[in-house]
């Protein structure tokens, strides 16, 4: 007799993340957006030239490519992944790697592959947050089940859950942890500053090819998407907070789906806690499977996530500085003790009610934006001086004995600066590019 799953092996999906120090490991994802380059318009699935065709192509370097309904639909080679977004957004989730200079050749050479197909297809891809010229009516749905479950529910829970999936891309930080005391501190300190790398990479300040009233137009969609599974979930900072809680919380999240013989089945809406009870609509009687589980809690989205690693998810899509960037800003913080030390002192005493109010206005104002008694510019250089000496600490160093903090260096460009990336396109757009967004399509 089928019996239902308990709370601690629920959790265990989680806690069995722990590894001690020496294992630890830091992966990163990005994602870019792919356009024909005579028309900028994004690439269809299907054709000439198609996202299907650029799957083909890089299958000459050894990807190994992944099927659903005869559609290849993704790529896998030693321990790294190439996926497709359902607008077709392309997104290398690298294989977890020892220092940030191997994640510096990870990420060359795949836009070195790249640049080879699209040579051979003329397209090419776009590296910023939000796409700033094309409608969701432009784009092309990708051909996998789960996005078109998504694609049904997402207006009942929010007004820009499809320009979330269709219009947004972003870079990615992968962590691990050492124990459950570890996981929740780094939990909270990814939450607190979540919001100052939101600040930090704010790039779409456009949309249907004019400026939006937002530098982080990504930032400003995820705030109107699908409260129930995305932000900053209050259990976070509470002072007992663990791999229970967090557990608890993915439970109340709605499903999406199961799968069941290979095909999704349509959920959505529905409680995780009645399918342990046995009393999924869909699926009366039956009782979840670890697998079940699994895929539910690939379905939350907050802004820092839990599975056997964390996933911080606030940083907008870029190009191989920035993308590199971003592992090396949190390994700088979080994998020194003495840095997570001097983070932690920074934030511990943030709140969640004010932390979703900074969330909410970087978006707008990005390095500008008030908090406290200060701003998130004076934070982020704070922020970023506790990382360099991390890494400096660390040391790990290339064949030319530069250490890490050396992948810092668009960061702290825009500190010194005080100008995002979002910034500089605005002014570009009012004084180099006729008041036109097509210029940002040969930007590299």
């Amino acid at each position: 007799m089928q019996q239902s799953l308990s709370l601690e092996q629920l959790t265990h999906t989680f806690s069995q993340g722990c590894k001690p120090r020496h294992d630890w490991r830091i992966g990163t994802e990005h994602e870019k957006f792919g356009f024909y380059k005579e028309s900028l318009k994004p690439l269809s699935f299907d054709g000439p030239s198609g996202i299907a065709q650029v799957l083909q192509g890089l299958m000459q370097f050894g990807w190994q490519a992944v099927y659903e309904n005869n559609n290849p639909i993704a790529l896998i080679k030693g321990g790294a992944s190439i996926t497709l977004e359902p607008g077709g957004q392309f997104e290398l989730s690298g294989a977890p790697l020892s220092t940030i200079h191997d994640t510096y050749i990870e990420t060359s050479r795949h836009f070195e592959e790249l640049a080879i197909i699209n040579k051979a297809l003329n397209i090419d891809f776009l590296c910023m947050g939000f796409q700033p010229k094309w409608a969701r009516e432009d784009i092309c749905w990708m051909p996998k089940a789960r996005y078109a479950v998504m694609r049904d529910y997402m207006p009942k829970v929010g007004n820009k859950g499809l320009d979330m999936m269709l219009r947004t891309s972003t870079i990615q930080a992968n962590l691990d942890f050492e124990s459950e005391a570890d996981m929740a501190r780094k939990l909270r300190i990814g939450f607190c500053l979540q919001p100052l790398v939101t600040a930090l990479y704010a790039a779409s300040p456009f949309e249907h090819g004019k400026p939006s009233p937002y530098l982080s137009n990504r930032g400003a969609t995820w705030l109107d998407t699908d409260a129930d599974r995305t932000g900053i979930p209050s259990c976070v900072f509470e002072s007992d907070f663990g791999f229970e809680a967090w557990t608890a919380w993915v439970l109340d999240v709605p499903m999406y789906f199961v799968m069941r013989d290979g095909h999704y089945i349509d959920c959505a809406g529905e409680s995780f806690r009645a399918f342990l009870d046995g009393k999924l609509p869909k699926l009366m009687g039956q009782y979840p499977t670890i697998e079940d589980w699994e895929l539910h809690t690939s379905t939350v989205f907050p802004d820092v996530r839990l599975k056997q690693y964390i996933e911080m998810r606030g940083a907008a899509a870029g190009n191989t500085a920035w993308i590199c960037a971003l592992p090396a800003l949190w390994k700088g913080l979080l994998y020194d003790a003495q840095a997570e030390d001097d983070i932690w002192g920074l934030v511990q005493d943030w709140q969640h009610d004010e932390l979703l109010v900074l969330r909410e206005n970087v978006t707008k104002t990005a390095l500008n934006t008030q908090f406290r008694d200060t701003n998130a510019l004076d934070l982020c250089k704070t922020m970023l001086d506790i990382a360099q000496a991390g890494l400096e600490r660390i040391n790990a160093c290339n064949t030319q004995g530069e250490n890490e903090a050396v992948y810092l260096a668009p960061l702290k460009e825009a500190v010194i600066s005080g100008k995002t990336r979002a910034d500089i396109w605005l002014h570009h757009y009012q004084h180099d590019w006729q008041q036109r967004v097509d210029p940002l399509f040969r930007l590299k």
